[in-house]
């Protein structure tokens, strides 16, 4: 891997893999990567980056040292809690950069994973953890409610019971309970962590269309609040208008030839004009 940042002491570490792999690493470990506003603020803007890189095809968000993110530091905690430091809520986007990004978003979770973390990590397609990991939704515990719309994604994911336990208790849960609840994908090892979550990354990178995960990725955001029958029909819709780009016949000819297709990579441009194919179908 080769290090694209420049910065010796960045909040967030980034890395790009030969294999268009992005490593996004949240590093404040002596505060074990509590959130502040300037890795909320650089955290957009890379992502911003990944999507309009055509090299970076897939995206893994870990933490350093022995978290993953705990939540909010406790510090901008307070000053906002006081009124002395208010958030500046009006002035940011949404935080649910990773749900609508178009490439996949795996998160490898090495520990604490609470609060705004624990948000961060359900807009994550795909969630690697380690047993020892602490989860807990935190925000009946500081007098808040459910943000950034995890109560509509946690029961979509646990189911209704289960999401009501977390968010009205605010209880820790471990890595193996999270699994248990379909909270996670996959469990693994401390050591296995990394490596696993950037083995399935990458593996999507080599083999998977990006322009078809894209068109994936919206299907499972929209279909939601559709009906089967809208959503089959949707679906319809999408396929003649995949069934018009390069990576069809990329797909269907490296299978023939039993060979690694060489799709291309979805940058800003190609977004566009996926955009405008749909549009007009």
């Amino acid at each position: 891997m080769t290090s694209k940042t420049e910065n010796p002491t960045p909040v967030i570490l980034t890395e790009l893999t030969d294999d268009g792999v992005m490593l996004l690493t949240l590093n404040r470990p002596e505060r074990h990567n509590a959130w502040t506003l300037e890795m909320e603020l650089l955290y957009n803007e890379l992502f911003d980056r990944a999507e309009a890189d055509p090299r970076v095809r897939a995206v893994v968000l870990t933490g350093a040292g022995r978290s993953f993110c705990p939540g909010m530091d406790m510090s901008v905690l307070d000053g906002a809690s006081s009124g002395a430091r208010p958030w500046p809520t009006d002035q940011l986007p949404p935080r649910t950069r990773p749900m609508f990004f178009p490439k996949p978003v795996v998160a490898a979770i090495n520990g604490a994973c609470a609060g705004i973390g624990f948000n961060q990590a359900l807009m994550c397609d795909v969630r690697f953890a380690v047993p020892h990991a602490k989860f807990a939704a935190a925000f009946s515990a500081r007098g808040l409610v459910a943000e950034d719309g995890v109560s509509w994604i946690l029961p979509r994911l646990v189911g209704h019971g289960n999401a009501s336990d977390l968010l009205l208790s605010s209880r820790r849960i471990t890595g193996t309970e999270a699994l248990d609840m379909g909270l996670v994908n996959r469990l693994v090892q401390p050591e296995d962590l990394l490596p696993a979550a950037l083995a399935y990354a990458t593996e999507l990178a080599r083999s998977v269309s990006p322009y078809a995960m894209s068109l994936i990725k919206r299907q499972l955001a929209d279909d939601q609040g559709r009906t089967f029958t809208e959503s089959r029909d949707r679906a319809a819709a999408l396929l003649a208008t995949a069934k018009r780009a390069p990576d069809y016949r990329e797909g269907v000819l490296s299978f023939i030839e039993r060979r690694q297709p060489e799709f291309a990579g979805l940058g800003e441009s190609a977004l566009k004009d996926s955009e405008r194919e749909e549009t007009a179908s």
